[in-house]
């Protein structure tokens, strides 16, 4: 018998042990890992892709950072987001910036393992689901779980923020 190959942890897989949180992971095995990836990472696992989230980061006027995750095949409403952060507006974090925020690269930003916690917001659609996708901390990384785990560990609030 092949072994099975194992994954190596990221931060979001650490501290989710740490917590006791129970999750389920999944890895594509693929030299392209380019745009699209959540929505061809759910259709690949035969997900819902309404049940595979996006982590975007979003930077306030203050410079105050808004940690958005919304399903893959949405966009965020940058409008509801910054009422639902009680923030004037909100605009994207510049890539560039992502990295040294959150400890994450472009397209492997989870909610979960950042360098600091910050406000989160998941879209209320989260809990139509048993269990969401998430991006596990590396790209094309996912890991599945509970959404409300997901709420609870991160602090998160749930809203209406996508169009």
């Amino acid at each position: 018998m092949a072994k099975r190959e194992k994954i190596q942890k990221t931060n979001a897989m650490r501290e989710l042990d740490t917590a006791g949180v129970s999750y389920r992971c999944r890895e594509l095995q693929e030299e392209d890992l380019s745009r699209g990836l959540g929505m061809r990472m759910a259709e690949e696992a035969g997900e819902d892709p309404d049940s595979t989230f996006k982590t975007l980061v979003t930077v306030s006027p203050s410079g105050d950072h808004v940690v958005c995750c919304i399903p893959v095949g949405e966009e965020l409403d940058f409008k509801k987001a910054a009422a639902a952060a009680g923030e004037k507006s909100l605009s994207m974090l510049p890539t560039k910036e992502l990295e040294a925020t959150t400890g994450y690269v472009r397209g492997g930003c989870s909610p979960v393992g950042m360098k600091k916690r910050f406000p989160t917001l998941i879209d209320e659609t989260a809990q139509l689901f048993d269990e969401i996708g998430i991006s596990g901390g590396r790209r094309g990384l996912s890991l599945r779980l509970s959404p409300d785990d997901l709420v609870s560990f991160t602090g998160a609030t749930l809203a209406d923020i996508t169009r």
